[in-house]
């Protein structure tokens, strides 16, 4: 038989379990719940021929037990099927710290039977299901990559756009600095040119007025 035990945890809590026969499967979980769902996702423990697979996902941890020989990909596909039918029917009316022990072993517990069964009876079928499912998997992990790629170029492309802009705010800063400073220089320029020339001027009047009253009549006309 592919699945013999499956259950639904709200932490050290079984709100529902099945077993297909009797044995300690429930007792053996218990100990490593708390390693299931400590984080979110899938973990598989081989205990004596029987893999303990585990799902924890929203809050809650589910768990199916298969014969080691049956592989993964049942209880995978089973798991997310428990997944799937608890979450739509039921983790919103349990509260987290109000759950109790076996709460929902009349109700829950009957899907679980249904779809143990059902993975009995159809063992191919969950086994594309699983397979279908980690395809789906690989491909968002691939497009996950891909999306994080692009983001990451794109910021490589906005710091390389702000470098751009910078350099341009600078390069045009540098021109208005540069016109400005030929400005003030030509303005420097004109100024000592006019200083020089009026010097110059200055200059001719005082040697003239240096000449004219040495005793020489500089306007006197000649005859």
């Amino acid at each position: 038989m592919p699945l013999i035990y499956c259950s639904v945890s709200q932490g050290a809590v079984t709100l529902a379990e099945y077993a297909a026969f009797s044995g300690n499967f429930g007792a053996v979980a218990r100990e490593y719940l708390d390693k299931a769902g400590s984080s979110e996702g899938k973990f598989t423990f081989t205990v004596e021929g029987h893999t303990f697979n585990f799902l924890s996902q929203g809050g809650f941890t589910y768990l199916a037990v298969a014969d080691e020989a049956y592989g993964r990909a049942i209880p995978s596909a089973a798991l997310d099927k428990i997944e799937g039918e608890f979450r739509s029917k039921w983790s919103d009316k349990i509260r987290v710290g109000a759950s109790r022990e076996g709460a929902l072993n009349n109700t829950f517990g009957k899907q679980l039977k249904q779809i143990m069964e059902h993975a009995t009876q159809y063992p191919q079928e969950y086994s594309k299901v699983a397979a279908v499912q980690s395809r789906v998997n690989e491909v968002k992990g691939i497009m996950t990559d891909n999306i994080d790629k692009v983001i990451a170029q794109g910021e490589k492309l906005q710091v390389l756009t702000d470098k751009t802009e910078n350099l341009m705010f600078e390069a045009d800063r540098f021109v208005r600095t540069g016109r400005s400073l030929q400005r003030k220089m030509w303005m420097q320029n004109c100024k000592i040119k006019v200083v020089v020339a009026f010097a110059v001027l200055l200059l001719g009047v005082i040697i003239f007025l240096l000449i004219c009253f040495s005793g020489t009549n500089c306007l006197k006309k000649q005859h």
